[in-house]
């Protein structure tokens, strides 16, 4: 499947056309288990069958191209479980419009033959049937959705074991951080102490300084008392 690059993610716009290859076929399948009609029966069966055959194949270079995208390391890690379910779920729509396709032949050829009493025709659809996308497909399907889900359960193991480094860091980050709200809060009481020494001390050395100046005051009296005391005496 060959698609242009329109600035979109190529493998994006694959996923996109394999969606809407799904959707069509979903709708033939509706139209031909609604139908009566041998001819139009048979056209809708071929069809159906060439176009499951293609949606398989456009489904597995879709997986291809994921695994080449997560050998490259051009896509993260959660991206490639995103489109890894992503294939999974086409994978897994792949399976049951294979047995709806099935189911409904065998109905068809049951009816034709409690009508007609004869299954020329349903020889002719099982041939449609085993010529299209048979077990060996469905069993290729089941290998590779198991390979997924080891692949998925590696994903979870490692993923678990980054939250669990993750939780031993928080924790680590966590006491650290006890430890220093405790510093801060001896640094809070030890302001709170030099806060109050610091008020006292400058309630003390107000009092000095007003002491001082009282003194001087007195020295002044006594030198002008003894000035006038000597004068007087002269």
């Amino acid at each position: 499947m060959a698609l242009l690059n329109l600035g979109d993610d190529p493998w994006l716009l694959e996923h996109e056309s394999c969606e809407k290859l799904q959707r069509d076929i979903m709708e033939q399948l509706s139209q031909r288990q609604s139908t009566k009609l041998s001819d139009k029966f048979a056209s809708l069966s071929a069809n159906i069958r060439v176009r499951l055959k293609q949606f398989y194949n456009e489904v597995t270079e879709l997986k291809r191209k994921l695994n080449e995208a997560d050998n490259s390391r051009s896509i993260t890690f959660d991206e490639k479980e995103r489109r890894t379910r992503q294939v999974e779920l086409l994978m897994s729509k792949y399976i049951q419009m294979q047995k709806s396709f099935e189911e409904n032949s065998r109905s068809y050829n049951r009816d034709r033959t409690q009508l007609m009493g004869t299954s020329v025709w349903g020889s002719q659809d099982d041939e449609l049937i085993d010529s299209g996308p048979s077990q060996e497909p469905v069993s290729d399907i089941r290998k590779d959705q198991q390979r997924m889900l080891e692949n998925q359960e590696r994903g979870l193991e490692n993923l678990s074991n980054i939250i669990a480094r993750q939780k031993n860091i928080a924790q680590a980050i966590h006491s650290e951080v006890d430890l220093h709200h405790d510093i801060i809060d001896d640094l809070g009481d030890h302001i709170d102490r030099t806060d109050v020494r610091i008020a006292n001390e400058t309630r003390n050395v107000t009092v000095i300084d007003r002491k001082d100046k009282t003194c001087v005051y007195w020295v002044v009296i006594v030198l002008l008392l003894i000035s006038i005391i000597i004068v007087a005496a002269i």
